[in-house]
């Protein structure tokens, strides 16, 4: 599995800088849904998913975490996001948690399709039973 990383160009000057995030430019896919995980406890690991079809982009606008990625044929266990000048591409089918939040963490998170119970897969068996049907 290739973890893929989108790094944004910085426009600034001595006023600070300015990072411009586009759908189907920067973002390989159109914007469906933004939302943004913050004030993560110690100790807590978010994610433990798949998608069927959606596809996202994180993007830690402050501080760090880390990510476990898996696509059912090779599992990933440290990922880190720890600069708003990247993006981490979550495809769709990749089963993802994310943990070891720092204290200042602001996760932000790109989506390619509004929010649909329908699409996620929640248990592990049954995403490693899917990926076997995908081949």
């Amino acid at each position: 599995m290739k973890v893929e990383f989108v790094n944004f160009d910085i426009k600034g000057d001595n006023r600070g800088n300015l990072i411009a995030i586009e759908q189907l430019k920067n973002i390989p896919f159109e914007i469906q849904r933004v939302y943004y995980i913050f004030n993560t406890k110690e100790g807590v690991r978010r994610g433990f998913h798949a998608h069927k079809n959606l596809k996202q982009m994180a993007v830690c606008l402050s501080g760090s975490c880390k990510f476990l990625l898996d696509d059912g044929k090779e599992k990933i266990d440290e990922v880190v996001l720890d600069s708003s000048q990247k993006g981490l591409l979550i495809e769709n089918m990749v089963w993802h948690e994310m943990y070891d939040f720092s204290v200042d963490c602001i996760l932000l998170v790109l989506a390619s399709e509004y929010y649909n119970e329908n699409d996620y897969i929640r248990d592990y068996n049954e995403f490693l039973k899917e990926c076997k049907n995908d081949r």
